[in-house]
C-alpha cells in the first residue's frame, strides 16, 4: 500500500468531505473534534489539506508532540510545505541570537505564511513559540529581495548591501546569516529557506542558481529564484511588530490541542518581559505590549479564524460539536499470538488491517511471525513511519504502527539544522593547522609548517613545509602527500620530533615491526590450530529463534545484521567459533550474544558467559533473564554476594545439566565447576582478566565455541590488517531509534543541579553525578543532599573496599538510591537503562574519550537523556579543553563525528586487542604508520611462513596486478591557485583528497566539486588532476619514480617489478626498438631506467604509457 492510497481514503471519504464544506462557510467558528486518537489527527488534516489546499496552524501540547506531529504530517504530504514553528530562546529585550537554526526555522515560516505560493503551508508549533511577536509583514517585504537567473549583477553591489542587512562575509557558508564570493561563485544562506542558496556567474550575468549542502558544501538541485532575508530579529533599530496569527489568511485552519495552556505560556512570558521592562527603565525600551502577546490580544486575533480544538482539553464555547468514532492502537505487548486474534477479529468485522513501518524487514518478521501462529490473518503494509497507531471505526481501518508492535522507541523526524560550530568542528578534527604533528613515513615525525611556493624552471609549484628538529625543513611535493598522517597518539602526550638524517626513525620502525610479527605471529597459529580441530556444528535457526529476534525492542542496524550472521555461520561450521564482537556502549552487543546463547541452547547445549566484575554478572543477568523471559530457560548467575549453599546448589544443577546459562565472574573458570555438555563461551571485556586466566581462555578456545564481546572501539583499519588472524565484527551505526544525549555546557550552578535532578526524580529516574576527587566526594553528596533534601542519595570511589563499593552500586541498579555521586570508576560498562542524566563536574579535566563513554552511561533506553557537563567559565580554559568540551556538545549524536575525534579510544582499542605495550608504540610512531606496519608485517607471514594456511587468498593475490607506490616530479605548473581557492587550509584539505582518490569516478566527482564550489578549472588545476591520472599508469606499470622535466620523461622501473610485470618489460623493449632515436635504456643502482625525449606535456605522457 502506498503513502497516497491512505491519504486518498480519506480525501474521497463522503463523510470528510462533508465536514470540508462546513468549515469552508465557518470562518471566525470554533469547533471541538472529539474522539481523534493518536496520529489519526495527522491523517485528517492532510485529508482537509489535499481538499482544500489552504494554510493550516497546529498548535500541540509540547515541543516534543510537536516534533511527531510535524513528522507524520512530512511523512503523509512530503517534507515540500510542512514547516517548524520552534521557540526563539531570546531572553526578553536581548539581541543575543542564542540559536541561529530556529531563528531560521522562525523566519522561513513567515516568509512562507507571507509569499503562500505556490503552495499554502502546513505550520506546526507549540506554545512557548507563540508568545513572542514577529516582524511586521511590511518590514518583512521592504527586506525582502529576490534574485533570478539570468538577471545581471555587480558582484560588489551585492557584497555591500548583504553587509548593510549584516550578513556576514566568510571564505565558506556554513549557517544562516552568512555569504562569500569566490570569482564567479556567490554563495548566500538567507534566512528564507533551510538551505543555502550558489550563484554562478557568467560575466555579470546570473547563469544558473542551485542550492547546497553546508555540510559537505555540494550543491543539491537547481532553482530558478533566490529570496534573500536577512535575520530581522537581530536588526538593532526597532521594527514594528505583529501576532504571528496577523500573517494567517482568513481561510486558514487552526487546530489547537489545548488552549488554556497556549495563554498560560502567553500570560507566564508576558509577566517576564514586564519584569525586565521595569528593570531597565533608563534603557528607552518599546512596551512589553508591543513585542509580546497578551492573553487579551491573542484571543482577539484568534477570532477571524477557524479553530479546530482536539484532544482531551476543550476551552472555548464552540459552534459545534464533532464526535469522531476511533479508539488507540491496542497494547500487545509483544504477545503475537494476542496480536493474530485482534487482526482475525477485525477482518471478521470487514475491516482493513493496516500495519506501517519504516523497514520491509520488519514486515518479513511479522508476517513469518503472523503465518506461525494463523496463516489466514493477513495485513496491508504501508511503509510509513507514523509516530502511534489507531482504529477508525467510522472508516472500518485498524492501522498499527510496528514500533508500537515491538516496544520499540519511536525517532521523529525532526528539520535538519546546520550550524557553524558543528562544521567547524568537524573540519578542525579532518585537517591540518600549521603546527599540528605530521608523520612522513619515510622522515618520520615532524610539524605542519603551511604550504609553500616553489620555482621549478620558472614555473610555479605548491608545497608541503614540514619542521623538523633542529629546525630543518623538507618540502614535500604534492604527489607524495599520501606519504603523510595526521600524528595521532594518546590524548594529552607530545610526540618526539625526529632528527633527520639519523637511523632513529628506521630502527623505531623495525623494532614495532619485530614486536607486532611476534603477536600476529601467535594469532594465526591460534586461528590455524582452530581451523582444524572438529567442533560441534550447531542446527541452522529454529522457529523459535525468529520469534526471539523479531521481539527486539530496537530495529537491528545493518553491522548488527552482518555480525549475528557472522556468528551463526561460525556456530554452524565444523569448527569452532572464535569471533570478537566489537562496539561502542549501547550498540547492541549483548543482544547478539543473547541470540547466539539461545542457538546454543535449541541444540541442547550449556552457555558460560564470564565477565569481569560482580556487577557485570548481576547486570547480564538481568538482560539475558528479561530478553529470554517468554521461553523455558533456566539462568543463574554466581557471585560473592551469594551464600556458599547457594553456589553449590547453582554448581550441582549446572553438573547435571539443569541450568542452560551461567553466568559469572573468573570464578567459573576454576576446575569445581564441572559442565554436563558445554557449547558456547561467551566473554565479555577480555582485555580486564588476568595473564591466568587468559591462558586457561586460550586452551579452551580450541574446542568450545568462543564469543567475545568488548566495548573499546577497534578501527576499521587495524580490523583489515589482522583478516584471517581474527575473526572480528564491528558495530559502528547506533540503533536507529536512540535519541542522542542532550549534551550541554555549564559552570557550576546549584540551581541547574536542583532543577535537573528533580526532574528526572520526577519522571522515576536515577541519576549519576561524576565527581573525580575522592578527598571531597562526601561533601560534594552533602552538598546535593541540602539541594534536593529528600533524595537518596550513594557514593561510590574506587579506594572503598571491594565489597562495599559492589553493594552500592548493586543498590544503585536496584533503584535503592536516586542519585550516585562516583568518580570515573562508572564509565566502565555499567548498564542501568533507568538513568538518563548524567552530570561530569570539572570536565574539562578529562580527556574526549573518556567523557564520551561516561555519557555513554545514559540514553540506554527510549527516554530523552541528558548529559551536564560542568566546568569553568570557558574564558579561563586552555584552548584544548575549550575544543574538547564543544566537540563533545557538538557531536552528540552518535556515529561519524565522533569517530573522527575518538582517535584516543582506537588506541586503546588496539592496545586491548594486541597487548598494553602496544599503545607506546602507537604513541612512538602515530597510529596511521602503526596500522602501515601493521597491515606490512601480517602480509609477510602470510606469504611467508604460513603461507599453506592462505594459500587461497595468496592464489587470488597472484592474478591480481602489482601496484607499488610512485614518486611524481615535473616542472609543469601545478597547484591550485590562491585566486581560486584563497583559504589556505581548505586548499591543503583538496590537495590531500586529491593524493588519496583511487579511481576514475571519484577523480570525476572531484572536478565536478571544484567546479561547482569554485567555478571553471583553471589551467594548473587541469593539469594537477592530468598529473593523478599520469600517477595510477606508472602504478600500474611498475614504476618507482616518473620524472617528467626538460621536456624529456624518465622513467624507473622497481626491482619488484621485474619479476612481476614480465610482459611490459617486454613490450618496453619493444617501444624502445621502435624509436630509437628518442628513447634508451639504463641501469641505476638496481634499477632500470627508461629515458624518452620531447615529451612536453603529460598527454603526451599519459599516451606513451598506455601504449607500454
Amino acid at each position: 500500500m502506498q503513502v497516497k492510497e491512505l491519504v486518498a481514503l480519506y480525501e474521497q471519504d463522503g463523510w470528510v468531505g462533508a465536514w470540508v464544506d462546513r468549515l469552508r462557510v465557518s470562518a471566525g467558528q470554533c469547533v471541538h473534534l472529539k474522539g481523534v486518537v493518536g496520529s489519526l489527527a495527522a491523517v485528517l488534516a492532510a485529508a482537509i489539506y489535499k481538499h482544500t489546499a489552504t494554510t493550516q496552524l497546529f498548535i500541540l501540547h509540547d515541543k516534543e508532540e510537536a516534533a511527531y506531529f510535524y513528522s507524520d504530517l512530512q511523512y503523509l504530504l512530503g517534507p515540500d510545505n510542512v514547516l517548524l514553528y520552534p521557540v526563539s530562546h531570546n531572553p526578553p529585550y536581548s539581541s543575543d541570537i542564542t540559536d541561529n537554526a530556529d531563528q531560521l526555522m522562525r523566519a522561513e515560516v513567515l516568509h512562507c505564511l507571507h509569499h503562500p505560493e505556490p503552495q499554502a503551508p502546513l505550520v506546526v508549533t507549540y506554545p512557548e513559540a507563540l508568545p513572542a511577536k514577529v516582524v511586521h509583514q511590511e518590514v518583512l517585504a521592504k527586506n525582502t529581495w529576490t534574485l533570478h537567473v539570468g538577471e545581471e549583477l555587480i558582484t560588489s553591489v551585492v557584497a555591500s548591501r548583504l553587509l548593510e542587512q549584516s550578513f556576514e562575509k566568510t571564505d565558506f557558508v556554513y549557517e544562516a546569516g552568512q555569504f562569500s564570493i569566490r570569482g564567479g561563485v556567490i554563495d548566500i544562506f538567507s534566512y528564507a529557506y533551510q538551505l543555502p542558496f550558489r550563484l554562478a556567474l557568467w560575466g555579470q550575468e546570473i547563469e544558473s542558481i542551485r542550492t547546497f549542502d553546508p555540510t559537505s558544501q555540494h550543491s543539491l538541485e537547481a532553482v530558478v529564484q533566490a529570496t534573500v532575508l536577512p535575520n530581522l530579529q537581530a536588526q538593532t533599530t526597532p521594527l514594528a511588530h505583529q501576532s504571528l496569527l496577523d500573517y494567517l489568511c482568513p481561510d486558514t485552519l487552526v487546530w489547537i490541542k489545548d488552549q488554556e495552556l497556549v495563554l498560560t505560556a502567553i500570560e507566564k512570558r508576558y509577566a517576564q518581559a514586564t519584569k525586565v521592562f521595569q528593570e531597565k527603565t533608563a534603557d528607552a525600551l518599546p512596551l512589553p505590549a508591543s513585542r509580546w502577546e497578551t492573553p487579551a490580544s491573542w484571543t482577539q486575533s484568534l477570532q477571524r479564524l477557524t479553530t479546530i480544538e482536539f484532544g482531551k482539553r476543550f476551552y472555548a464555547i464552540p459552534h459545534e460539536v464533532i464526535t469522531y468514532e476511533a479508539s488507540a492502537q491496542p497494547t500487545f505487548n509483544q504477545n503475537f499470538a494476542l496480536l493474530a486474534e485482534n487482526l482475525r477479529e477485525n477482518q471478521a468485522r470487514g475491516w482493513d488491517n493496516i500495519i506501517t513501518a519504516e523497514s520491509a524487514g520488519q514486515f518479513d518478521r511479522l508476517r513469518s511471525l503472523l503465518a506461525a501462529l494463523d496463516d489466514t490473518v493477513h495485513f496491508k503494509a504501508l511503509f510509513l513511519g507514523l509516530h502511534q497507531g489507531f482504529i477508525d471505526h467510522q472508516m472500518g481501518i485498524a492501522c498499527y504502527t510496528d514500533h508500537q508492535l515491538f516496544g520499540r522507541y519511536y525517532r521523529s523526524k525532526s528539520p535538519k539544522r546546520y550550524s557553524k560550530t558543528k562544521a567547524i568542528t568537524l573540519r578542525e578534527l579532518h585537517t591540518l593547522q600549521p603546527g599540528d604533528y605530521v608523520v612522513h613515513i619515510d622522515y618520520g615525525i615532524g610539524r605542519f609548517a603551511g604550504l609553500s611556493k616553489v620555482a621549478i624552471n620558472d614555473k610555479q609549484q605548491e608545497v608541503v613545509r614540514l619542521l623538523y628538529k633542529d629546525d630543518d625543513l623538507v618540502y614535500i611535493g604534492l604527489q607524495s602527500l599520501h606519504k603523510i598522517s595526521k600524528y595521532t597518539g594518546r590524548e594529552g602526550v607530545v610526540p618526539t620530533i625526529t632528527k633527520l638524517g639519523s637511523s632513529a626513525w628506521d630502527q623505531k620502525k623495525k623494532k614495532v615491526k619485530t614486536k607486532i610479527k611476534d603477536i600476529a605471529k601467535e594469532l594465526i597459529q591460534l586461528y590455524g590450530k582452530r581451523k582444524q580441530t572438529p567442533g560441534f556444528p550447531f542446527s541452522s535457526d529454529s522457529f523459535l529463534q525468529a520469534e526471539l529476534e523479531s521481539s527486539f525492542i530496537y530495529e537491528d542496524t545493518p553491522d548488527q545484521v552482518v555480525a549475528t550472521g557472522a556468528v551463526k555461520k561460525d556456530m554452524e561450521a565444523p569448527y569452532p567459533m572464535d569471533r570478537l564482537i566489537c562496539g561502542d556502549v549501547g550498540f547492541g552487543k549483548t543482544e547478539i550474544a543473547i541470540r547466539a546463547a539461545f542457538k546454543a541452547i535449541n541444540d541442547n547445549k550449556q552457555v558460560a558467559v564470564l565477565v569481569p566484575t560482580t556487577i557485570l554478572a548481576l547486570q547480564h543477568y538481568n538482560s539475558f533473564r528479561t530478553r529470554l523471559a517468554n521461553f523455558d530457560v533456566n539462568i543463574a548467575y554466581i557471585n560473592r554476594f551469594k551464600i556458599a549453599q547457594e553456589i553449590k546448589e547453582t554448581l550441582e544443577a549446572t553438573a547435571a545439566g539443569k541450568v542452560q546459562i551461567l553466568i559469572g565472574t573468573h570464578r567459573i573458570l576454576s576446575t569445581t565447576v564441572q559442565f554436563h555438555d558445554l557449547g558456547l563461551l561467551i566473554i565479555d571485556e577480555e582485555q580486564k582478566f588476568g595473564v591466568k586466566a587468559k591462558e586457561y581462555l586460550k586452551q579452551l578456545r580450541v574446542n568450545v565455541d568462543v564469543l567475545t564481546l568488548t566495548a573499546t572501539p577497534i578501527p576499521r583499519t587495524l580490523h583489515f590488517s589482522l583478516m584471517g588472524a581474527r575473526d572480528l565484527s564491528i558495530i559502528t551505526t547506533p540503533p536507529p531509534n536512540r535519541q542522542p544525549v542532550a549534551t550541554s555546557i555549564h559552570a557550576f550552578d546549584p540551581t541547574l543541579i536542583k532543577d535537573a535532578i528533580d526532574y528526572e526524580i520526577q519522571r522515576g529516574g536515577q541519576v549519576f553525578f561524576v565527581h573525580n576527587r575522592v578527598g571531597d566526594i562526601e561533601e560534594v553528596a552533602n552538598m546535593i543532599h541540602k539541594l534536593v533534601p529528600d533524595c537518596r542519595i550513594g557514593v561510590a570511589h574506587g579506594q572503598m573496599q571491594g565489597i562495599r563499593l559492589e553493594q552500592c552500586m548493586l543498590r544503585f541498579m536496584q533503584g535503592e538510591y536516586d542519585v550516585l555521586v562516583a568518580t570515573s570508576i562508572i564509565e566502565s560498562g555499567l548498564d542501568i537503562p533507568n538513568t538518563n542524566t548524567i552530570f561530569i563536574n570539572n570536565s574539562h579535566l578529562f580527556g574526549l574519550s573518556d567523557l564520551h563513554q561516561m555519557r555513554g552511561r545514559v540514553g540506554r533506553s527510549n527516554r530523552k537523556a541528558f548529559c551536564y557537563l560542568l566546568a569553568p567559565p570557558t574564558s579561563t580554559l586552555t584552548a584544548e579543553a575549550r575544543r574538547r568540551l564543544s566537540a563533545l556538545e557538538e557531536l552528540s549524536d552518535l556515529g561519524d563525528g565522533f569517530k573522527v575525534a575518538m582517535r584516543d579510544l582506537d588506541i586503546r582499542g588496539a592496545g586491548d586487542l594486541l597487548g598494553a605495550e602496544q599503545s607506546g608504540f602507537i604513541t612512538d610512531i602515530g597510529f596511521d604508520t602503526y596500522c602501515k606496519i601493521l597491515d606490512d608485517a601480517v602480509k609477510e607471514l602470510k606469504e611467508g611462513e604460513f603461507k599453506e594456511l592462505f594459500a587461497e587468498e595468496l592464489q587470488e593475490k597472484a592474478n591480481a596486478p602489482v601496484v607499488l607506490d610512485c614518486t611524481l616530479e615535473t616542472d609543469l605548473e601545478v597547484l591550485i591557485p590562491e585566486t581560486y581557492v584563497s583559504n589556505v587550509a581548505e586548499r591543503m584539505n583538496l590537495y590531500v583528497r586529491l593524493d588519496r582518490l583511487q579511481d576514475e569516478a571519484g577523480l570525476e566527482a572531484f572536478q565536478q566539486e571544484l567546479q561547482d564550489r569554485f567555478g571553471s578549472l583553471p589551467p594548473p588545476v587541469k593539469t594537477l588532476l592530468q598529473l593523478v591520472k599520469l600517477r595510477w599508469l606508472s602504478q600500474k606499470l611498475g614504476l618507482s619514480k616518473l620524472k617528467l622535466k626538460n621536456g624529456a620523461m624518465r622513467c624507473y622501473f622497481s626491482a619488484t617489478a621485474y619479476a612481476h610485470q614480465e610482459s611490459v618489460l617486454e613490450r618496453v623493449f619493444v617501444y624502445v626498438q621502435q624509436h630509437p632515436r628518442r628513447c634508451r635504456m639504463q641501469e641505476v643502482k638496481a634499477q632500470l631506467l627508461l629515458i624518452i625525449d620531447s615529451v612536453t606535456c603529460i598527454e603526451q605522457a599519459s599516451t606513451i604509457l598506455k601504449v607500454l
